[in-house]
């Protein structure tokens, strides 16, 4: 029988790290999550350093209060992250729902949606060329320079590809079988010159998520004794 607790956990699944593209909840940055009798939820957060950028912070925190607020049965959440030099900044403006501007003021530069934007991108160019390269790696008759002209309907039904689906969903790009895989943001495709270097610059990027995501794991276990251990009670 799920316990109300495990149904926030599970809720915290889809709030992602934006620069790593991966849920905090993998990332094991869930510190503590708590549901009272009273139906009131408590959740802590913790990151790698104590220097994490103040806006990736915030929008996870303030992603993490969204989700579980959204739940049918929850009365008061309250989301705070320990550790970080702006914690009592985020943790205060968290609790006033005063949003990003809000709580930051004159050091909130830019709009979150835009950084969200930004990394919903990048995250799309990672998953397109997982896909294509293992689809090279299990047809090498492929070329690389015939990866412009494969389609969804060519991908196994397999976690790789559904995530790629997951990515196009949060831009707004087509999902039908015969839709293009190699697109820009825009849905673009690309010409069959411009293939190869294009698919190289998205390992780039996804050689370079990943890298972040495996150093920040390192870090994380670096700072904490217990970094797989999330204590939730109900």
């Amino acid at each position: 029988m799920t316990t109300r607790a495990d149904s926030a956990m599970r809720a915290l699944d889809v709030v992602i790290d934006p620069e790593l593209d991966e849920p905090i909840t993998d990332l094991d940055f869930v510190q503590s999550l708590t549901v009272s009798e009273d139906r009131d939820v408590v959740v802590h957060l913790r990151l790698p350093t104590s220097f994490c950028a103040p806006n990736f912070a915030y929008l996870m925190a303030s992603d993490a209060k969204d989700v579980l607020t959204g739940l049918p049965w929850t009365r008061n959440v309250t989301v705070e992250l320990d550790d970080h030099h702006d914690s009592p900044i985020i943790n205060a403006g968290l609790a006033a729902d005063a949003g990003y501007r809000g709580t930051f003021a004159h050091e909130a530069e830019n709009d979150l949606e835009e950084l969200r934007t930004t990394f919903q991108r990048k995250a799309h160019v990672a998953a397109m060329e997982r896909c294509l390269t293992a689809l090279l790696k299990r047809d090498p008759s492929r070329r690389m320079e015939d990866m412009g002209t494969v389609v969804l309907g060519d991908l196994p039904d397999d976690e790789t590809t559904r995530a790629l689906l997951s990515r196009r969903r949060s831009l707004g790009l087509e999902e039908a079988p015969g839709s293009i895989v190699m697109v820009d943001h825009t849905g673009a495709c690309y010409a069959q010159l411009d293939v190869p270097l294009a698919l190289r610059r998205a390992r780039s990027t996804r050689i370079s998520i990943d890298g972040n995501a495996h150093f920040c794991r390192g870090l994380l276990r670096t700072r904490y004794d217990d970094p797989d251990r999330t204590t939730v009670d109900a």
